[in-house]
């Protein structure tokens, strides 16, 4: 009898016990990673409102950069003690847009664009911005994107025809933005000096987004990371259902296969 002969003879089956132990653990340690990639690396969020419109849609599921700007240890970057950080790389840029933990209540998660980094000064004058007392220029859009932008929109023809897409310059960062003409919202904001460590963030929807010209500023530890790239665009519209079982021409699904892959700036 030759060695492997031997040791072949000497194997024993697997016990059920045993073949469900090994199963667990090779469970357990899978969903563990997974997780530590999740709280350490990528995550996942869906956008719920329209306050990133024309930039980012209701229904957009995104991927968020969470090594954008530090290394955290994992699970420690919860709701009850400040993240542990292994390193900082550096802080978040002008036009970044950003997922944090909403300051008002931190179990929220918001998405906006970084408009003011800390000792910035931030002042709005006739929908127009400022950035220490310098107008931030932009252009308005009047090319075939803006159809094809207000035809992801929900909005009546009345709506829409209010609404102006721009170019903005912010830094080296241009992106678009949204104005609503006929609101007021917006128009005027008084300046604000931002404080140290934290950011002053605003929605693209400029004239429809609840940010730091209502609630204040996003204190570096709440910061998640750096919106990347869309992923999936599917939204079923729940606000059109009329009964408790509606029917089928009651629900508005929406799916935008075009969106996959978006990068997001």
């Amino acid at each position: 009898m030759t060695s492997n002969d031997h040791q072949k003879s000497e194997q024993r089956p697997q016990t059920n016990a045993e073949w469900i132990i090994e199963t667990i653990v090779s469970l357990g340690l899978a969903i563990l990673i997974i997780l530590t990639f999740r709280s350490s690396i990528l995550e996942a969020f869906k956008i719920p409102s329209g306050s990133m419109i024309p930039n980012l849609l209701v229904g957009d599921h995104i991927l968020v950069n969470k090594l954008a700007y530090d290394l955290k240890v994992p699970f420690s970057d919860d709701l009850t003690r400040d993240p542990i950080y292994i390193f900082k790389r550096e802080n978040p840029k002008r036009g970044d847009i950003i997922v944090f933990r909403w300051p008002e209540n931190e179990k929220i998660y918001f998405i906006k664009r970084v408009i003011g980094l800390p000792g910035d000064t931030i002042e709005m004058r006739n929908k127009i911005l400022f950035i220490n007392n310098k107008m931030v220029t932009r252009d308005r859009i009047q090319d075939s994107s803006v159809e094809k932008t207000f035809e992801n929109l929900d909005s009546d023809k009345y709506l829409l025809s209010n609404l102006e897409l721009y170019l903005e310059h912010l830094d080296t960062m241009d992106h678009r933005l949204m104005i609503d003409k006929a609101s007021y919202a917006s128009e005027n904001f008084p300046p604000r000096q931002v404080p140290a460590d934290q950011f002053f963030v605003m929605g693209d929807n400029r004239d429809y987004s609840n940010d730091s010209r209502s609630w204040g500023y996003v204190p570096r530890r709440n910061i998640k990371g750096r919106a990347v790239v869309v992923f999936f665009s599917f939204w079923i519209n729940f606000n059109e259902w009329h009964s408790i079982l509606p029917s089928w021409d009651e629900l508005k699904i929406t799916f935008r296969p075009s969106r996959m892959g978006t990068l997001i700036r």
